[in-house]
């Protein structure tokens, strides 16, 4: 008795040591694998290569580019029926298993050695996640080796919940869905909480090739592979015998629809997005993408824009529109053109036009800056400059005329004056200063001063907003920051580029003068009531181009109509400056009033140039 007593405890003690380092053993052989493994936590921040997401300034999705999934459901919202007809279709043992099912993978070989051909597959719905965010497509028993370490490991370390919810959320189901959500969408316009049975069954049965399978592509094969899915839905208990039959009968009611997201809402200001990233992120952190970028663009400020360039009385022009945050440099809207789906060329930012009178402010810039005054006096007369002989528009001539009024106004002669007094380098240096004739250089000649140049929409308005911004110029930014994939910063605003142009009492003095040419010169028609507007028309040679640049103290805007194909316009940089009032009375209703600065008081007036 005494002996079969330390047996039994000889053979207890020997199986709880073998138990234990059979169960140390295994422990450690998965935590070695693991180590070797990536995160099981990616799987929850998991972006396709190249997905970037881009937002508005308040946070409203514009635009999804590359193989995003647009709309995801939250955890704890996808109805049970979806996960059923999932899991009946591509994983009847999902809950039953630990990622793996050898099971299910002895059944696929022996039914695809009995076809001669691949008529089922084995893996998993964790396997087929693991493969969805950690490798590739490759057909490798290597690849397949990870892929069934990867979903041991995705087991270990979720619920099966989590596991599902995260396959529904990125299953690729064609047509550019990714996700139940998207599914639902693409293919009948609905959210998956309002799909029929056989509207779910129909998705469920695209995840093994949905492009085969399509029902946009082949109707009758989608049919056939909805039954599939059907049958194999009651033969887990998931349906009942009438439900079956019900569906069955059903005909096939799409409603195909665009994914959501996949059309910009700002089309025109995407375009510049997608041109800007390069120069701010590398090759290498686009292509990884799973970014976030967050722009400048207040949306509704652009669907204002838009509005009125639909109602603008110019039909026959083209029309650009770009809003800058003087204090910042942050571009609020920016349209390109009438309509984006007709032409995508963005006259905003990629159209070179001259800026007429728009220019001027630059030879009085420096005008100012050697000393002279607002009040000082010169003589409009007809006159030539070696060959150059400019015309005020009528061929009136004023005399003796203060440089307020001569800006006022925008005589041509007192421009091209003033750029003969105080010379080439100290204007070009200071439209320089401003962003202007950078990228394309500005040239000593005459007729410069009068806006014979071309610069864009965007580069000029950048200018002017400088210039309400007291002579410190921000560059222009479309973007506030980009965010990677695991939500750490990469780029930000706050790393842009502020510089002094020039002297805040320089620039007090021409925000006075601007504000002059709104009271009582060309830009009246800009005028807004209760609030201070400092601009200034331009026009080129022959009508081609008509501006108008204007700012409240907030808010710098640059208007521009006319023809791509520098044919003369109908109309004037009155209804340029027309267009931008209407802008601004829409979009300044909530807008804090405020004033300029007052101009500096002068000690004295003077007759002629400072000496």
């Amino acid at each position: 008795m005494h002996s079969k007593v330390q047996k039994f405890l000889l053979l207890a003690t020997s199986g709880f040591i073998l138990g234990s380092t059979i169960a140390i053993t295994e422990n450690l052989i998965s935590k070695s694998i693991d180590s070797k493994l990536p995160p099981a936590s990616k799987v929850s921040r998991f972006n396709r290569p190249g997905t970037i997401q881009i937002l508005a300034s308040k946070g409203e999705i514009i635009q999804k580019l590359g193989p995003a999934t647009r709309e995801k459901m939250a955890s704890g919202t996808i109805p049970e029926i979806i996960k059923n007809a999932f899991i009946a279709s591509e994983d009847r043992r999902f809950y039953k298993h630990n990622g793996v099912d050898f099971w299910s993978i002895t059944r696929a070989v022996i039914s695809n050695v009995k076809e001669m051909a691949i008529v089922e597959g084995g893996s998993t719905i964790t396997q087929q996640l693991a493969r969805m965010v950690f490798l590739n497509q490759n057909k490798t028993i290597q690849r397949k080796l990870k892929e069934m370490a990867l979903a041991f490991k995705l087991e270990r370390n979720l619920t099966k919940e989590e596991i599902i919810e995260q396959y529904l959320n990125n299953v690729y189901l064609g047509s550019n869905a990714y996700g139940i959500s998207d599914a639902a969408w693409v293919y009948f316009k609905k959210t998956p909480a309002l799909l029929t049975l056989e509207e779910i069954a129909l998705i469920a049965g695209l995840a093994p090739a949905p492009s085969l399978y399509s029902p946009l592509v082949n109707s009758d094969l989608a049919l056939k592979r909805r039954s599939v899915v059907l049958y194999k839905m009651r033969m887990e208990n998931f349906i009942s015998d009438s439900e079956l039959s019900e569906a069955l009968a059903k005909p096939l009611k799409l409603q195909p629809a665009i994914p959501k997201y996949l059309r910009s809402k700002a089309p025109f200001f995407t375009d510049f997005i997608e041109q800007v990233l390069p120069q701010l992120l590398s090759k290498e952190e686009i292509e990884v993408g799973g970014l976030k970028v967050k722009t400048s663009l207040i949306l509704d400020w652009q669907e204002i824009a838009k509005e009125v360039i639909s109602n603008q009385r110019a039909i026959n022009t083209e029309v650009a529109i770009v809003s800058i945050q003087p204090s910042s440099g942050l571009i609020r809207v920016l349209v390109g053109g009438r309509d984006y789906s007709k032409n995508q060329f963005n006259r905003a930012f990629q159209a070179l036009r001259s800026p007429g009178s728009t220019f001027k402010i630059f030879p009085y810039l420096a005008a100012l800056t050697e000393g002279y005054e607002p009040e000082d006096l010169l003589f409009d007369t007809p006159r030539c400059w070696y060959g150059y002989c400019p015309k005020n528009f009528g061929n009136l001539y004023l005399g003796e005329v203060s440089i307020t009024k001569a800006f006022t106004n925008s005589l041509n002669t007192i421009a091209v004056d003033l750029l003969a007094k105080v010379g080439f380098e100290k204007v070009i240096t200071t439209a320089n200063k401003f962003g202007v004739g950078k990228e394309r250089e500005l040239e000593y000649y005459y007729p410069l001063a009068i806006g014979a140049y071309e610069e864009t929409v965007l580069n000029m308005t950048a200018a002017y907003a400088g210039i309400t911004n007291r002579g410190l110029y921000n560059q222009p930014s479309a973007i506030e920051e980009i965010r990677g994939p695991t939500n750490d910063l990469l780029w930000s605003h706050n790393d842009g580029e502020v510089s002094r142009a020039i002297s805040t009492e320089i620039a007090d003095k021409m925000n006075w003068m601007l504000q002059q040419v709104v009271l009582y010169g060309s830009g009246t028609a800009a005028s807004l009531k209760d609030r201070q507007v400092a601009g200034k028309t331009g026009t080129s040679e022959g009508n081609r181009d008509l501006w108008f640049i204007g700012s409240i103290p907030q808010l710098t805007t640059g208007i521009w109509l006319g023809n791509d194909n520098n044919e003369e316009s109908k109309v004037n940089s009155g209804d340029a400056a027309f267009t931008w009032k209407q802008f601004m009375n829409k979009i300044s209703i909530n807008m804090e009033i405020r004033r300029f600065p007052k101009r500096p008081s002068h000690s004295n007036l003077k007759t002629n140039s400072p000496k």
